[in-house]
């Protein structure tokens, strides 16, 4: 796999695709009732490769007006892998797919929540391919 090829794979239409802005809306519909009570958005970004893993992450992109406070984006990791809109086997299954790969020759993990900014929290998505 060339890993200096992936950076163009993942372009931010492709993101997009695998992880459209309407499925932040329906996990916070689905989660408070009202997505507009939202704190943030959830958008899905490509920071890279080293070691040879694949770096995904979630971005927590603070809404105008809102607060993004640390107590309401640290367990979002353990909800993230449990919840069925954020779906994260499908959301792997189309990152191999691009990559042209099944899906089980990835391991993923959602690593702890890293405040950025005060307005950007990031959950860090690793992707390592496992050999053939």
């Amino acid at each position: 796999m060339d890993f200096h090829h992936i950076r163009g794979i993942f372009s931010p239409e492709r993101l997009e695709g695998i992880f459209p802005a309407q499925r932040s809306t329906d996990f916070f519909e689905a989660l408070y009732g009202d997505a507009d009570e939202a704190a943030f958005d959830v958008k899905l970004a490509f920071d890279g490769v080293a070691a040879g893993r694949l770096n995904f992450q979630f971005q927590l992109v603070q809404r105008p007006g809102k607060c993004l406070a640390c107590n309401l984006t640290y367990g979002l990791p353990k909800v993230f892998t449990r919840h069925p809109v954020i779906n994260m086997t499908g959301l792997v299954a189309d990152i191999a797919a691009a990559l042209d790969l099944p899906a089980s020759r990835l391991q993923w993990s959602l690593d702890q929540t890293e405040p950025r900014r005060q307005d950007l929290h990031v959950v860090p998505l690793p992707i390592t391919i496992l050999p053939e």
